[in-house]
């Protein structure tokens, strides 16, 4: 296992998921009186999970396709874009 990877990966997804949608759904789970905290936690943990698994074997994949810098690129497009709609939703 490569430390300086895995803790450039976490150092990373973990500031990028602070104050995500993800997170703040969860927060508002957790707000609900009804909510059991521990089902919470395991439910958001294993979303988490299962989210990242397809993402790595996702990105496997396609990198032996595609140059991943192209994928960078397509990614950074991709969260501008959200974030415009984000702002238009928010305006309109």
């Amino acid at each position: 296992m490569d430390l300086k990877t895995m803790s450039v990966v976490f150092g990373t997804v973990f500031l990028a998921e602070l104050g995500d949608k993800t997170q703040l759904a969860t927060l508002i789970f957790a707000t609900k009186q009804s909510a059991n905290l521990i089902s919470v936690f395991v439910g958001a943990s294993l979303a988490l999970v299962l989210a990242t698994t397809l993402a790595v074997v996702g990105g496997s994949l396609i990198s032996q396709f595609i140059d991943p810098r192209y994928l960078s690129f397509a990614a950074g497009a991709g969260f501008i874009v959200i974030g415009f709609w984000t702002i238009w939703q928010a305006m309109v």
